[in-house]
């Protein structure tokens, strides 16, 4: 696909990525129920990537740059916060890429162009992420990544995995967190998948997922029946580091009983990097455990510190991935799904093909234009790929040029019998049936009530679409009006006076609602999670932001105010208004906040000199580059913007500011130098 699209194109296809890919985050990190490949995931991401780089006026608050794994999912696992957040890592897909990467180090630290930039390099582990927190040297905590910020406790589970020593070898840190991957070996999730089968147990799809679901058990005697492994990568929290390298830290954690990668080494230049690439691609189908790729990581552990983190990754690292694994099959047939926001997404069936390990029979083919640009008929011999999940993707069709009828994608939904289009300037194919539709209907009812939305615990999706049956819910304020059914509830199969008190009492909890959240539950087009929260951390109520969205539709100002959020763009200005201009929209709206009362939306801000300001910097930095100086900022709490305006809170001035200054001056906004901003940093810690 290439970047010849118009703005609204660019807009609508950063919505769909992020809402695809957080989804696929969901049932990847969460749900360890993954229903699309390595590869395929790696593609979405790719474009929002490449769409983000053209259009860097667009990116959302939601974007998948910007986010690390997913939400821990409902869990009899207590949650345990990260005291330094988790991270993931970016991705290459050719040696081209790496190359930038290095480059971009050089850049960010104003290297000179014969500088040795070393790395280190090591074979990327497709296992679970885990932190393993050790206090005078003793294991006291193990916890998921989660979403980096928030994971699940382990630790009795961890216990069992003879590769984690209990207590580390000689003088450790007072504090110190290993981070690495829990994985399961193949020929162990062989016989693991054999022992399941011969007992009627489950059977894992690969070995990335026996382990997840092996470490996360309530029962931690079933983990300790699962042959689990560890290997390190890295650290978190720590008194003390004492080392100055990655390659020398690494070594000395081998030294305090660690398991480290054998492959790990330290290379002094690209061609030792991509030498060292090879020479594990080459080794991959040898290897006792599944790898997806190598890891780079800049050794000196100063130039980490100075290089810091964009959003969801850090700078100084990459992951360098391996090519797809491909077959060819057969398109038997093309089903037709209908999302809660009426999308017709299609579904391509395959006659079952074995493809690296793991037998394949479905895959998404997106959209109708993907289907026409591959041209895809049933029949038709197709090429697929995958990287180590179970979906693969299409990426060739090999009969394309026979003679064959094409496929016809419906112009009317499946569900409902209404008008399916799409919309000016859209791939997405859409049902017009709205309210109507009991595709819409009951997956918005579910989306209301998600973990990630009012999180209401015992309304579950087959409650839902049972209530919805009997005509007791048609829009989100019917649920708090279940309790005057609750005779009714009790006279159906399976539920008993506890379980139907439980119901009704995890409603009333949330009638004070977190704002965001019931936001992001009504399912606006464009109003992620994230897009939610920063809304209401601008207007505070939902009253108000409405009232701010309505006269958007007429008022500059008012979409003045709206584009001025950080991360809102016009798509999410031009959804808010449409969703409260539709009638049946502004009735369900007051509806609900018939039977809702959310307090004022309220954010706490990091403790610095700066947060929730806007900061300029202009001119010509001297101790950083322009980036460092913006993510600084970003750590602090502020906003760094790129212009000077009446809401610019302050201006950081390097040597040659010229008219970022001057409107600075004639606008009274309070201006410093490199110097003074470098204390506002120092004294934030």
């Amino acid at each position: 696909m290439g970047i010849d699209i118009t703005d609204a194109e660019a807009a609508n296809e950063l919505m769909r990525l992020a809402k695809q890919i957080a989804h696929h985050n969901r049932l990847y990190h969460a749900e360890d129920t993954p229903e699309i490949s390595d590869a395929d995931y790696d593609v979405l991401v790719r474009r929002n990537a490449e769409l983000e780089a053209a259009f860097p006026h667009l990116i959302r608050a939601d974007s998948p740059s910007r986010l690390v794994g997913h939400e821990v999912a409902a869990s009899p696992l207590s949650k345990v916060a990260h005291e330094v957040r988790m991270m993931s890592l970016d991705n290459a897909f050719s040696d081209e890429e790496v190359e930038e990467f290095v480059a971009r180090v050089r850049r960010y630290l104003n290297l000179p162009a014969d500088a040795e930039v070393a790395m280190t390099a090591e074979d990327k582990i497709d296992g679970l992420s885990c932190s393993l927190r050790y206090e005078q040297g003793q294991l006291v905590r193990a916890a998921t990544r989660g979403d980096g910020q928030v994971g699940e406790d382990v630790t009795a589970n961890v216990r069992h995995i003879a590769d984690i020593p209990q207590r580390l070898e000689g003088e450790v840190p007072d504090l110190f967190e290993v981070r690495g991957e829990v994985y399961m070996g193949k020929a162990d999730f062989a016989a693991l998948n054999q022992r399941q089968e011969e007992t009627g147990g489950k059977i894992f799809a690969n070995p990335r997922n026996a382990a997840a679901g092996s470490l996360r058990q309530k029962d931690a005697s079933v983990t300790a029946s699962r042959p689990l492994r560890f290997l390190a990568h890295g650290w978190g929290a720590a008194s003390q580091v004492p080392e100055i390298t990655q390659f020398a830290m690494m070594e000395r954690m081998r030294r305090w009983g660690v398991p480290v990668s054998p492959l790990l080494r330290r290379c002094t230049s690209m061609a030792e990097m991509v030498q060292h690439y090879r020479h594990i691609e080459r080794a991959r189908a040898d290897l006792p455990y599944d790898i997806d790729g190598v890891v780079y990581k800049v050794d000196r552990l100063d130039w980490q510190e100075r290089l810091g983190f964009i959003a969801k990754a850090p700078r100084w690292g990459l992951a360098h991935k391996f090519p797809a694994e491909r077959a060819e099959t057969t398109l038997e047939a093309i089903d037709i799904q209908v999302g809660r926001t009426g999308k017709l997404t299609p579904v391509g069936r395959l006659t079952p093909v074995t493809v690296g390990g793991v037998v394949v029979s479905n895959v998404t083919l997106h959209n109708r234009d993907e289907i026409g640009r591959l041209g895809l008929r049933l029949e038709d011999r197709v090429v697929i790929q995958r990287a180590g999940d179970v979906i693969p993707q299409v990426v060739e069709n090999l009969t394309r040029d026979l003679p064959r009828p094409a496929f016809t994608f419906p112009d009317h939904c499946p569900e409902c019998g209404s008008e399916a289009v799409a919309e000016e300037g859209e791939v997405d194919v859409r049902c017009q049936g709205g309210l109507i539709c009991p595709a819409q209907r009951t997956e918005r009812l579910k989306h209301f009530v998600s973990r990630a939305a009012l999180d209401v615990e015992g309304l579950g999706e087959k409650t839902i679409d049972q209530f919805f049956a009997l005509g007791w819910l048609e829009s989100p304020a019917d649920i708090y009006r279940l309790r005057a059914r609750r005779s009714a509830i009790l006279e159906r199969e399976g539920w008993k006076d506890k379980s139907v008190d439980n119901l009704l009492t995890a409603i009333e909890a949330k009638r004070a609602p977190d704002a965001a959240r019931l936001l992001f539950g009504l399912g606006i087009r464009h109003v992620g999670a994230v897009t939610a929260r920063d809304l209401l951390k601008r207007f505070e109520t939902l009253p108000r932001l409405r009232e701010v969205a309505e006269a958007a539709r007429c008022s500059e100002d008012a979409r003045a105010e709206l584009t001025s959020i950080e991360g809102i763009g016009p798509a999410v200005v031009e959804a808010l208004g449409d969703f409260f201009h539709e009638h049946h929209n502004a009735e369900v709206w007051d509806d609900l906040l018939s039977e809702v009362s959310p307090p004022p939306y309220a954010v706490e801000t990091k403790d610095s000199a700066v947060a929730g300001k806007t900061v300029v910097f202009t001119g010509a930095l001297e101790t950083m580059s322009r980036d460092e100086a913006k993510a600084q900022a970003e750590r602090l709490g502020a906003r760094a913007a790129g212009s000077v305006s009446a809401k610019t809170d302050l201006v950081v001035v390097g040597p040659g500011a010229g008219s970022k200054l001057k409107k600075a001056q004639e606008l009274g906004i309070e201006v410093i130098d490199e110097a003074a901003w470098a204390e506002i940093v120092k004294a934030a810690g």
